[in-house]
């Protein structure tokens, strides 16, 4: 495996491809928009928390006791994962916003699709 911490990957440029990958897979795991509302928060922290294991599961394998399959297969094998746990139920700040500025009130830019209000 490579040594990550030598000044040889001082940047992001210098990482290699594989890894890079991998680190962009873990942050699309964790990096969840915030919800525009209180209600959404628990839609969020669900996601964000079977995200993070997965994620968590990703790494584990990779660093520790996992078959040695490379940056590369895990970081597919982390956005197969986290395909199965889409960013939905809840409406984001930037969705409420958009919304706001497409002249919909604050009630119809907070609720969704399904006209649940969150």
């Amino acid at each position: 495996m490579t040594d990550l911490s030598t000044s040889a990957c001082a940047d992001n440029t210098t990482l290699p491809e594989p890894v890079r990958d991998l680190l962009a897979a873990v942050l699309e795991a964790i990096d969840l928009p915030h919800p525009a509302t209180t209600g959404g928060s628990e839609v969020h922290d669900r996601l964000l928390a079977t995200r993070v294991v997965h994620a968590r599961i990703a790494l584990r394998n990779l660093l520790d006791d996992g078959p040695a399959l490379g940056p590369a297969w895990t970081a597919k094998y982390l956005r197969e994962r986290l395909a199965e746990h889409p960013i939905t139920g809840y409406v984001t700040v930037d969705q409420a916003h958009a919304a706001l500025d497409a002249g919909k009130t604050w009630s119809e830019a907070v609720t969704l699709d399904g006209g649940e209000a969150q």
